[in-house]
C-alpha cells in the first residue's frame, strides 16, 4: 500500500488525537481503579483524592478521550475518502492545542481544586456538577469552539472533495454531535427541566449520533480492511441512520421515568431503547458473510492467504459488533423497562451497562481505528498480530466483561435488598451494601480493574512496536 500519510497533514493530525486520546485512556482507567479500591477500602487517599472526585475524572476522562479519539478518526479517513487533503488543516492542528490544553487544565483542577463555593465562580471555573459533563463553563465554550472548527474542516473538506456516503453521514452527524452538546450548558430553576435537557445530551449526544459515528467508521474500517463492498455497507449506514436516529430519540424516554414525564414515555422508551444496536450488528453480519465467501473463494484458488489486510484492527472491530450488542443492547434493554426500572435505576446494574456498552459500543472500535492508522503511518500492506496484541485485547476485553458481571451480581443484591426487601430505605441501603454478595463483587470488580489496566499497559506497548515488527507483509 503506498504510504499516504508521509503526505497527508490530516493524518498527521490524526495521529496527534490517538496520542491524546490515549493518554486520557489510561487516565480513566487509573482513576476508575483508584474508584475501585475505594469501595472496598473506603478510607483509601480520604480527603486527598475522594470517591466523588476520582468518579468524576473516571467518567469525564472516558467521554472526553473518546471525543480525541472520534476527530483522530474523521481526520484520518477524510482524505482517503474525499481524494483531497483536509480543508483547513492549519486551523485543525490550532484547535488540536487548544482542545488539549484546555482539558489539561481542567484535570488538574479536577485534582487539585476539586470543589468551589458552590457559586457562579464554580460553574465557570472548577466544574458543573453536572454527572459526566462537569467541565466548567469557559471549558464548555473551548470545547463548542473546537468542535465547531471540526465540523468547518468536514464540511469545506466535503464539499469541495468527492463527498461519499460515509461522509455524507459524518456531516449530517457532526452538526448534530456539536449542535446536541449545547443543551447542557444552561440551567433552569426547576430541576426536572433542567434534567430533561441534561438528559437530551446524555442520551442523544451519546446513544444517538455517537452511534451513527460508529457506523460511519465501521463502514469506512471493513472496507479498508477486508475490501468490503461500499454499496453494502452503506445501504446499512443508511438503514442505521434511520432507525438510530428514531430509536435513539425515541428511546430516550426510559430516562423519562423519574422526572416527571408522561407515563406513555416509559413504554416507548424502553422499546425503541433495544433497536439501537440492530443495524450495525446487522452490517457486521453481511459483511461478514461475504468476507467469508471471498476468504473461501481464494482458498479454492489454492491461495492460503487471508483476505484481513489489519487483524488487530478487525479484531476490535469484530469486538464492537458483539460488544454494542450485548452492552447497549442486552445489558441496557434488560434494566429499562420501566416495571424493572422501578427497582434497577440508580442500582449496580446501572454501573455494569454503562461500562459494557461504552467500551463494547465506542472503545473497542476506536482503538481499532488507532491500529488502522499505526498501520498507514508504517506503510504496513498487511498487519498481523504480536504476543502483545492477543495480551491487550484479552486482558482488556476480558477484565471489562468480568468488571460487568461483578457489577450485575452486586446489583441484584441492591435490588433484592435495598429495594424490594427493604423499601429504598437508608437502612436498607446500608444493609446492601454490607452484604456478602455485594462486598464480593466490589472485590471482583477491582481485581477485573487490575486486569483491564494492564491489559492497558500491554496496548500501549503493541501500538508503539508493532509498527516496527518483521512479520507484516509491507
Amino acid at each position: 500500500m503506498a504510504n499516504s500519510y508521509l503526505t497527508s497533514e490530516s493524518k498527521k493530525l490524526a495521529t496527534w488525537y490517538f496520542t491524546v486520546a490515549a493518554t486520557l485512556f489510561g487516565a480513566q482507567l487509573l482513576f476508575g481503579l483508584v474508584a475501585a479500591i475505594q469501595y472496598v477500602i473506603p478510607g483509601f487517599l480520604f480527603e486527598i483524592l475522594d470517591f466523588s472526585v476520582a468518579r468524576m475524572i473516571h467518567i469525564n476522562a472516558l467521554v472526553v478521550w473518546m471525543v480525541f479519539a472520534m476527530f483522530g478518526s474523521v481526520y484520518w479517513l477524510l482524505p482517503d475518502e474525499t481524494g483531497i487533503e483536509t480543508v483547513g488543516i492549519e486551523l485543525g492542528k490550532l484547535l488540536f492545542w487548544v482542545f488539549t490544553a484546555a482539558v489539561t487544565v481542567v484535570v488538574l483542577v479536577y485534582i487539585f481544586v476539586q470543589v468551589g463555593a458552590a457559586d457562579e465562580t464554580s460553574i465557570w471555573f472548577i466544574h458543573e456538577g453536572r454527572e459526566y459533563i462537569e467541565a466548567p463553563r469557559w471549558a464548555d465554550l473551548g470545547i463548542t469552539v473546537v468542535a465547531l472548527g471540526f465540523v468547518a474542516n468536514l464540511f469545506m473538506t466535503g464539499m469541495k472533495g468527492n463527498r461519499s456516503g460515509i461522509v455524507t453521514v459524518l456531516m449530517a452527524d457532526m452538526i448534530a454531535f456539536a449542535g446536541l452538546y449545547l443543551t447542557g450548558m444552561f440551567y433552569t430553576d426547576n430541576i426536572t427541566v433542567d434534567q430533561f435537557w441534561w438528559w437530551w445530551v446524555i442520551h442523544l449526544w451519546v446513544e444517538a449520533t455517537w452511534e451513527v459515528f460508529v457506523g460511519s467508521i465501521a463502514a469506512y474500517g471493513l472496507i479498508t480492511m477486508i475490501g468490503a463492498h461500499r454499496k453494502v455497507v452503506e445501504m446499512w449506514l443508511w438503514i442505521e441512520v434511520t432507525m438510530l436516529f428514531g430509536s435513539g430519540i425515541l428511546g430516550m424516554g426510559h430516562h423519562y421515568f423519574w422526572i416527571g414525564t408522561p407515563e406513555y414515555w416509559w413504554e416507548i422508551g424502553a422499546l425503541f431503547s433495544a433497536l439501537e444496536p440492530l443495524p450495525l450488528v446487522a452490517m457486521f453480519i453481511h459483511v461478514l458473510y461475504d468476507w467469508g465467501k471471498m476468504q473461501g473463494e481464494e482458498s479454492a484458488k489454492g491461495k492460503d492467504v487471508s483476505v484481513i489486510t489489519n487483524k488487530p484492527a478487525f479484531t476490535w472491530f469484530v469486538l464492537n459488533a458483539f460488544g454494542n450488542f450485548l452492552g447497549a443492547g442486552i445489558w441496557g434493554f434488560f434494566h429499562t423497562l420501566p416495571q424493572v426500572n422501578l427497582y434497577t435505576h440508580g442500582t449496580q446494574f446501572t454501573s455494569a451497562h454503562g461500562h459494557l456498552a461504552f467500551f463494547g459500543a465506542y472503545a473497542t472500535i476506536l482503538i481499532g481505528m488507532m491500529y488502522i492508522a499505526v498501520q498507514g503511518k508504517n506503510g504496513i500492506k498487511v498487519m498481523n498480530n504480536t504476543t502483545s496484541t492477543i495480551f491487550a485485547t484479552s486482558m482488556i476485553t476480558g477484565g471489562v466483561v468480568g468488571m460487568t458481571v461483578a457489577l450485575t451480581v452486586a446489583g441484584y443484591v441492591d435490588v433484592l435488598v435495598t429495594r424490594a426487601q427493604m423499601g429504598a430505605t437508608w437502612a436498607g441501603y446500608f444493609d446492601g451494601q454490607s452484604g456478602a454478595w455485594f462486598a464480593q463483587g466490589m472485590d471482583w470488580r477491582l481485581v477485573m480493574g487490575v486486569v483491564t489496566f494492564t491489559g492497558f499497559f500491554f496496548l500501549v506497548k503493541d501500538l508503539l512496536s508493532i509498527g516496527k515488527a518483521t512479520h507484516h507483509v509491507r
